[in-house]
């Protein structure tokens, strides 16, 4: 009996048979994420206890056999994937705990609540946790962690690592520790919390997280300004940053961007439009209009060909359905399409946008770009067909072009999606060899057998 064979038999101890999947076709959903690699792992569990993980983890390093953990699989880099074989962990079905203290401002959650789950419960007493991805409907608390993921929010509120207390969490070891504080401040010892969130489940397993809230403002302003280039829109970025008034959300769309959505749902922009942003600003009741006067005044630059500012909640609605019906625009065109999320400081998306489009006509590959402009963020989308080599091959050398310019512009190769498999390999343009030995160190430290997420997160080694 092999190892993993005799691992599974194990489990059969700690898990029922609802809770422990072993047959290879029960398996094979869960051997993807939204990137578009995939394994089938050897099984997979659905712990519901804190025990149950910490056992789980010490039977994997008995029997040296890696163990992938898991939310919803909405994350788009491979971390999630098995490739190296093993067992794949879901905490969907850890949802014991979902707590809200208003007095204290703050959450504590069960990973495998959904974001929108969490923002409902905080609702109701007037709070939000500022972390919002597009996928807040599906995916979890714990996958957010794991990415750091933020979505249109993190230009005013952070991502969650700056709305993040405190954590529990298992190591690779099977140490349970208590990270963080439940104050609004606290410095004893180094910062575990901040280490842990986003380094996409290669150093321990989060059961638990104390999350900080943020009151729902009294009244939110909703604008959209069109733009007859690129450049036009990128300048108005920086402007719009550098004004009293931070928007709580401002999202950038292209001129393909806008193709895209007018084939797919026509929703009456300018035909001359080739660069839109939406611009949101929220606050009091009694400042909210002259913040968004102010907001408006500073988009209305040149070769701005509209602001509109919405009216009635119908209005808002109708603005945030051309950024809605991008993504199913894209897939529609391009199914097997890569994104990739860079960064680059807000001054010089004029030069990340324009160095794109001279990379989509130099290597003959369409790229649309969108995203949260207002920190830098653009998600980069090169169309194409993967099963072409010819497109392949033209692809892969369009996104090595592509990192080398985020890296010329002193920007970083990820906002919010991590690096997973598909990005490993380029992440030496970026970190120094002595940041990624302390960093291998560190890994080693929490994970001494290396049996979480191997092979995610480092460059392979030769």
């Amino acid at each position: 009996m092999n190892s993993q064979s005799a691992l599974i038999e194990q489990l059969r101890h700690h898990y029922d048979v609802e809770s422990l999947l072993t047959e290879e076709a029960d398996c094979w959903s869960y051997g993807y994420d939204n990137s578009r690699q995939h394994a089938i792992p050897a099984a997979v569990c659905f712990p519901s206890t804190h025990e149950q993980i910490e056992q789980t983890v010490l039977l994997c390093n008995q029997h040296h056999v890696p163990l992938i953990t898991r939310g919803k699989g909405t994350g788009t880099t491979g971390a999630t994937v098995p490739a190296d074989g093993g067992i794949v962990m879901s905490t969907e079905r850890l949802r014991q705990r979902l707590e809200i203290d208003p007095d204290n401002r703050l959450a504590i959650v069960s990973p495998g609540f959904t974001n929108q789950e969490l923002q409902q419960a905080a609702a109701e007493h007037g709070f939000f946790w500022p972390p919002d991805p597009t996928s807040s409907a599906v995916c979890t608390i714990g996958g957010n962690l794991a990415y750091n993921s933020a979505g249109p929010r993190a230009v005013k509120y952070g991502t969650p690592r700056e709305n993040t207390l405190g954590l529990k969490v298992i190591t690779g070891e099977g140490k349970t520790l208590r990270t963080g504080v439940r104050t609004s401040k606290g410095v004893v010892g180094y910062d575990l919390t901040r280490l842990l969130i986003g380094s996409e489940g290669t150093l321990g397993i989060v059961t638990e997280a104390t999350l900080k809230l943020t009151p729902i403002a009294e009244k939110k302003a909703t604008l959209q300004a069109v733009y007859r280039d690129i450049d036009s829109a990128a300048k108005a970025v920086s402007k719009l940053m550098a004004q009293a008034i931070t928007p709580c959300a401002l999202e950038f769309m292209d001129g393909k961007a806008i193709e895209m959505v007018r084939e797919f749902s026509d929703l009456g922009l300018p035909s001359e439009a080739q660069a839109m942003l939406m611009i949101e600003v929220d606050g009091s009741a009694a400042s909210i209009e002259n913040d968004a006067k102010l907001v408006r005044d500073t988009a209305n630059t040149e070769g701005c060909i509209e602001v509109f500012l919405a009216e009635t909640q119908d209005q808002v609605e109708k603005l945030w359905l051309t950024r809605k019906s991008l993504s199913p625009a894209l897939r529609n065109v391009a199914p097997k399409k890569i994104n990739e999320d860079v960064v680059v400081p807000v001054s010089r998306l004029p030069q990340l946008i324009n160095g794109l489009a001279a990379l989509a006509e130099k290597h003959g590959i369409t790229i649309v770009n969108f995203g949260h402009a207002g920190n830098g963020n653009i998600h980069v989308n090169l169309l194409l067909d993967p099963d072409d080599p010819a497109q392949a091959k033209a692809a892969h050398e369009c996104l090595d072009e592509v990192f080398n310019l985020v890296i010329a512009l002193e920007g970083t190769l990820s906002g919010e999606h991590g690096i997973g498999r598909v990005k490993k390999n380029y992440l030496n343009r970026e970190l120094d060899e002595n940041s990624l030995t302390l960093m291998r160190l560190i890994k080693a430290q929490f994970d001494p057998n290396k049996i979480l997420n191997p092979g995610v997160g480092f460059p392979d080694t030769p």
